[in-house]
């Protein structure tokens, strides 16, 4: 009688146990919903018709580097070494060109920045061994970048035993040395020529600089995945020639980062010459000269932001609002009209209404041309 009610009782416990990973077989015995994991009245083997498993979105994070922390102190994991200081704010200067804030702070679930003990337990003994414990998760992510250019996978490159620290000063020596500190300023070409094997044109001219400063690109829109050891290596000496690593690569991973912005274009002749081609010229390229007053605005005031920029005309009313005769004041082109010419109608000076050519003189003057003559004063733009 008492093996009965004993095996009465793992019955029970057995079918008010919620399932974790598969309910098994001959669950549809158990006193469970269907709605709970199927989404059709009668699912089969062949099509289940399962709830998609519910997952958090992962959130990007960015912030500016300095606004992160300078330094970052970790001391939570080691009765043996001393706290490591980790120089966050350097390294995030670094991460703007090799995948951003998303390299170190994966998996992010909300807006803010998570804490890496958030995912990753302090506790070597744990249930799911499939997400790295705490210490394992620091040293995986340093590791893999240090040891390709450091060549050094010592404890005492990061670690101070104990021991060595009972002054206190080393720890602040170590503050000292990171405070303020900034990774160098990476200088920026103004252009970059490639040599091909193109049989369209041997030679790529890319100026840089028009890309990041006329039109505004950020660097990791093209360095995405830069790798440290191209500029940090312990092992190479001054006079050493970065080394190339030559691979065969498909059209569209040759030209990967160009078309994500530019047309995928049979005019090859556009990049490709047997010359280096000279920069962006708006009023060749477009057939309007960008004068003092436009000069300094953003393509996209213009052009809009869709990619490829839109062609837009040239029409003063295409981006201006329309003005009445006798009302517009002329001051806030950057010359104030004297008392003579005030009083003229706009088309005596611009032939047709057309603001986008040289105004004339010749239908008052017979010897006089703009701007060598001027109708009224400079003052410049308002």
């Amino acid at each position: 009688m008492k093996k009965k009610i004993i095996l009465l009782l793992v019955l029970l416990i057995a079918i008010t146990i919620k399932p974790q990973q598969s309910p098994g077989k001959n669950h549809s015995k158990l006193n469970l919903e269907c709605s709970n994991c199927h989404i059709c009245d009668v699912p089969t083997k062949k099509d289940p018709c399962l709830i998609q498993c519910p997952r958090e979105k992962i959130k990007t994070v960015y912030q500016k580097p300095e606004q992160t922390p300078e330094l970052i102190t970790i001391n939570q994991l080691s009765d043996k070494y001393g706290p490591v200081y980790f120089s966050h704010r350097i390294h995030a200067q670094m991460s703007e060109m090799s995948g951003g804030c998303e390299t170190c702070h994966h998996h992010n679930t909300s807006a803010s920045i998570l804490r890496c003990s958030n995912c990753h337990s302090s506790s070597r003994k744990r249930d799911d061994v499939s997400i790295p414990d705490l210490k394992a998760a620091f040293h995986r992510q340093c590791m893999d970048c240090h040891r390709e250019w450091s060549h050094d996978n010592g404890c005492n490159t990061c670690h101070t035993l104990k021991k060595d620290l009972k002054d206190g000063k080393k720890d602040q020596n170590i503050q000292k040395k990171y405070a303020g500190k900034n990774h160098p300023v990476v200088l920026e070409p103004t252009k970059l020529v490639y040599e091909t094997n193109s049989d369209k044109g041997k030679i790529v001219t890319f100026y840089h600089d028009d890309h990041t400063k006329k039109f505004g690109l950020k660097c990791e829109t093209c360095h995405k995945q830069e790798s440290c050891t191209k500029c940090h290596d312990v092992n190479r000496k001054n006079n050493d020639k970065p080394i190339k690593v030559i691979t065969k690569k498909t059209f569209e991973e040759q030209h990967k980062n160009c078309i994500s912005c530019h047309k995928k274009t049979e005019n090859c002749s556009r990049c490709h010459s047997n010359k280096v081609l000279e920069p962006f010229d708006h009023a060749k390229k477009t057939g309007w000269a960008l004068n003092k007053y436009h000069i300094n605005l953003s393509c996209v005031k213009c052009h809009g932001t869709t990619q490829p920029y839109k062609k837009v005309d040239n029409k003063c009313l295409s981006c201006h609002k329309p003005w009445l005769e006798g009302k517009f004041k002329h001051s806030v082109t950057g010359l104030q009209l004297d008392e003579i010419h005030i009083e003229l109608s706009c088309e005596d000076c611009h032939s047709d209404n057309n603001f986008a050519v040289k105004p004339t003189c010749s239908s008052c003057h017979d010897d006089y041309s703009f701007p060598k003559q001027k109708p009224g004063k400079v003052i410049g733009k308002k």
